[in-house]
């Protein structure tokens, strides 16, 4: 589990940031600034959910339980779901893409919840 998450976490790392540039120099031009923003959001949490994702890596390595694992691929699931629709929506115009996005959302609370209840858990026991 170690090397998947830590795998994960490295390329959406690296995309994110490869986004992000790409959104300041190669979109600024092609996008109106709301679905320049748009995008933008999609690389902020593609990014924040990139580090989780090293942090879930870290924790695997020390909490036994499936809950650490449920929310590394929750973070996964919700990257590609919340900001893949939104770099697919601002770039084409699929706005039927939005339907999507708060199914990424939901993923992101969930990997945020198992952290919580894997949290929960060890100060039960220790």
């Amino acid at each position: 589990m170690l090397r998947g998450f830590l795998l994960l976490a490295a390329f959406f790392g690296f995309t994110g940031v490869a986004l992000g540039a790409f959104a300041a120099h190669g979109l600024k031009n092609r996008l109106s600034p709301e679905y320049l923003a748009i995008f933008h959001t999609g690389v902020t949490y593609q990014l924040v959910h990139a580090l989780a994702l090293f942090g879930v890596a870290l924790l695997a390595t020390q909490i036994q339980g499936r809950l650490v694992a449920w929310a590394g691929f929750s973070f996964a699931l919700g990257i590609l779901l919340f900001s893949g629709s939104l770099y697919v929506l601002t770039t084409t115009g699929l706005s039927k893409l939005g339907i999507i996005t708060p199914f990424g959302g939901l993923a992101f609370l969930v990997g945020w919840l198992c952290l919580g209840l894997a949290a929960w858990r060890l100060q039960a026991t220790a």
